[in-house]
């Protein structure tokens, strides 16, 4: 059987999409079946091929409990979409904290935030429960602002022969020191920081491509976005924004055509809303000159669920991860990156992008 073990880190919303998708889509028939699927079928692999082999986390309301029951636990907030989750085996193991807690969100309440457990695991004993679990696939899922923890689960990924899905915006596949870690241990990666399926930074490139192809000049953009899950919450200590802020940035600069100076452009998190719970709503302003010099202005609303428009993404990141391991290709996955991340180490407009990974899950194209 076609089977995909992945090892998670940060059993939070986006995790808890990704399981219940995984459920949702092997149970779904019908019409309805491929409904939110960009792909059904990635080489021999569906979405049910994905198995959890290992979790991790440090919340004391998820650590002990199976991968399936924990993702329903608080603080998470994400639609529930599908409510029969198969028990997966994988024990919610504690991880290692860094910086993967930011000390402002004991402020707020135990409902909204995290409550981490004193005793850490050993890094010994999260490369043993790697290499037992019999993962493939680490994917990442820590917090905004979580430097030196993906680094350690980065290297603990190494050294337990892992590959590597970065869904978060610490730069590991787009700093060349890192891709050649996984390079020489001929692991791919894919990342960094996962471009949600219809989401703010997708939708923005688009407009502002839009624009590049029509030919009006865009002269200032704005991208601010609110909601009211523990990523938001985190997001309030600005420090740890610096990463995420480059991340979208450039994914917007890199279509636009002409750089617009720093003045000219914001893009990123602007509040923390806590009825709004896992949905974001975002405001995309952009302010251009059409024929003849003249001024036009566009604003757009979006409203969406944060997590499933992630999972959305993340369910072919894994897979095309996956087909690199049975190839045995290792190192930086181009298009894929390209495609599913926002800051990948190789920019392409969304068009090239597209079409590069469906040469990648082809076979035509390495990586």
């Amino acid at each position: 059987m076609n089977k995909i073990r992945i090892a998670v880190v940060g059993v939070g919303n986006c995790f808890s999409s990704l399981l219940q998708g995984i459920n949702f889509y092997r149970d779904s028939s019908g019409n309805g079946a491929d409904v939110g699927l960009m792909h059904r079928q990635i080489g021999p692999y569906q979405p049910q091929d994905i198995e959890i082999a290992a979790a991790f986390d440090i919340d004391r309301r998820k650590v002990g409990l199976d991968a399936a029951e924990a993702i329903f636990a608080l603080p998470n907030c994400t639609k529930v979409f599908c409510k029969e989750i198969r028990p997966t085996g994988a024990i919610v193991m504690m991880g290692c904290v860094f910086d993967g807690y930011a000390s402002h969100m004991q402020d707020y309440d135990a409902a909204r935030t995290f409550l981490p457990l004193e005793k850490e695991s050993t890094r010994e004993q999260i490369i043993d429960e790697l290499r037992n679990s019999g993962a493939e696939i680490m994917v990442n899922y820590l917090p905004v602002g979580s430097e030196e923890a993906t680094r350690f689960y980065a290297s603990c990924a190494l050294e337990a022969g892992l590959a590597f899905v970065n869904n978060i915006p610490v730069f590991i596949a787009s700093d060349p020191v890192w891709a050649k870690r996984f390079a020489d241990k001929n692991l791919p990666i894919v990342g960094d920081d996962i471009k949600a399926q219809m989401g703010a930074t997708v939708l923005h490139r688009t407009i502002v491509d839009l624009f590049r192809k029509r030919g009006v000049k865009v002269e200032r953009t704005y991208q601010l976005n609110t909601g009211g899950n523990t990523d938001f919450l985190n997001m309030l200590n600005r420090s740890r924004l610096a990463s995420k802020k480059t991340s979208k940035t450039e994914a917007v600069q890199s279509v636009i055509g002409t750089r617009l100076a720093d003045d000219n452009i914001h893009i990123g998190p602007s509040d923390y809303v806590p009825w709004q719970n896992d949905n974001k709503i975002c405001f995309i302003r952009v302010e251009g000159k059409l024929f003849g010099d003249v001024p036009m202005e566009l604003d757009v609303k979006l409203s969406v669920e944060d997590s499933p428009n992630s999972a959305g993404v993340a369910i072919d990141a894994i897979r095309c991860c996956k087909l690199a391991l049975d190839r045995g290709q290792g190192g930086v996955l181009h298009s894929a990156s390209a495609y599913f991340s926002k800051h990948p180490p190789v920019q392409m407009t969304d068009d090239e992008a597209y079409l590069s990974v469906e040469e990648f899950i082809s076979g035509k194209r390495e990586s």
